[in-house]
């Protein structure tokens, strides 16, 4: 099948995005819903994140305690690399699992780090979703109470919008409205489907 892999910096509207092309009938395989699903109880890769980390990883409940992992993750390079290994391999494969589970000309991989995590090379087109910088940072403040200092650090761990913007087979200027974002998505999907093979 033909994948569409859609990446976008933090608050450029990807889910906005997305949902226009669900209406449209395309399946959306996200990957920030496969990572959740990944980590639940009982799953090979939260076992593994406890051997690795420690219990602290875990909230009473026995689900993954995500802000310290995060917090963990953010001050020690090494942990970061060694939670992208137990991660990242599992999250590609559910991805392609849950693709074979569709019989349309095409789906999107919404992948938030395409590119950091090298996962551009198994799609085969290249979709971003861009905004202003600023526009990014009210985003996000306004979405996840976010202070504009926290937002820079997360923009900054991102590849840089020169890049992504330069390895973009089409780009979604998605500054506007809802009201201008259908269209855009419309004419992208009549060119998806004439190029899904």
């Amino acid at each position: 099948m033909f994948i569409v892999g859609l990446t976008g910096g933090i608050g450029c509207g990807k889910s906005a995005v997305t949902d226009c092309f669900a209406t449209l009938g395309v399946p959306i395989i996200d990957a920030d819903v496969v990572a959740r699903a990944v980590v639940e109880p009982g799953q090979p890769a939260l076992r593994e994140i406890v051997e690795q980390f420690g219990t602290d990883a875990l909230l009473p409940d026995g689900t993954l305690n995500r802000a310290w992992l995060r917090g963990h993750i953010f001050s020690n390079p090494d942990a970061k690399s060694t939670l992208e290994g137990i991660l990242h391999p599992r999250i590609r494969s559910e991805m392609h699992r849950r693709l074979d589970e569709f019989d349309t000309p095409y789906a999107i991989f919404s992948i938030p780090l395409l590119f950091e995590t090298g996962q551009d090379k198994g799609v085969d087109r290249i979709l971003v979703v861009d905004c202003a910088p600023e526009l990014q940072i009210s985003r996000v403040a306004r979405r996840d109470q976010a202070n504009e200092a926290q937002t820079k650090s997360i923009i900054a761990s991102q590849i840089d919008r020169k890049s992504r913007l330069a390895k973009a087979d089409d780009i979604i200027d998605n500054s506007g409205t809802l009201d201008d974002l259908r269209p855009m998505v419309e004419h992208l999907h009549q060119k998806y489907l004439k190029l899904a093979p």
